[in-house]
């Protein structure tokens, strides 16, 4: 009988969270100027657009999942979605993504049908400067290396996976969970490992 209330209780506080987690995110995504189709949500994401970017636009029946309540497989964070200035963020149609972090220090591409795995972080940039005695300036920033990335049509990544710099995924490819990806993923194959490595074409 307590099993029983505590899931009718639960079923309710969802539907009543679930209705203000989509509200705050589309207030999120409007003060930062995301363009948007649809989209679903499981928590709230953070949003950060900065003034200069080309911008962020998500298509149709886009779904996230925020936190370890909505995708238990043992990631607490929220989706992240950074874009920095005279960079963008594109998103295509039928995306799903699980407490992912894309981080636009140069554009981010991302096709349609495409799924994400928890935990997941596409980085266009080192984020600092590989010479030390330049890290260990103020000039550090000012030197780091950026490049875009791309995401085609029906590719699926893992989860746990790093994305880095320039670094394009094919079409309908897949890219095996804890992977890190250092050089482009041609369409039609399995790639995994650290650093990614080619495992099989599809259909073989």
């Amino acid at each position: 009988m307590k099993t029983m209330i505590y899931k009718m209780l639960r079923r309710v506080w969802l539907a009543v969270s679930g209705r203000y987690n989509h509200l705050i995110s589309a207030c999120r995504f409007l003060g930062n100027g995301v363009s948007y189709a649809s989209f679903r949500t499981g928590g709230v994401p953070y949003v950060m657009v900065a003034r200069g970017a080309k911008g962020m636009r998500i298509g149709r029946n886009f779904s996230m999942n925020n936190g370890i309540s909505h995708n238990p497989i043992g990631m607490p964070q929220p989706c992240t979605f950074f874009v920095d200035r005279g960079c963008s963020l594109t998103i295509g149609d039928n995306v799903g993504i699980s407490q992912t972090a894309l981080i636009a220090h140069a554009d981010i591409t991302i096709g349609n049908n495409v799924k994400i795995g928890g935990g997941t972080c596409v980085y266009t940039s080192d984020f600092h400067s590989l010479d030390a005695v330049i890290r260990a300036s103020g000039e550090d920033l000012k030197y780091r290396r950026s490049a875009p990335v791309v995401v085609e049509d029906n590719a699926f990544v893992g989860a746990r996976c790093l994305i880095l710099k320039g670094v394009t995924i094919g079409e309908n490819s897949i890219v095996g969970a804890g992977s890190v990806v250092t050089k482009s993923v041609p369409a039609n194959q399995i790639w995994a490992g650290n650093p990614a490595r080619f495992i099989r074409n599809i259909g073989t």
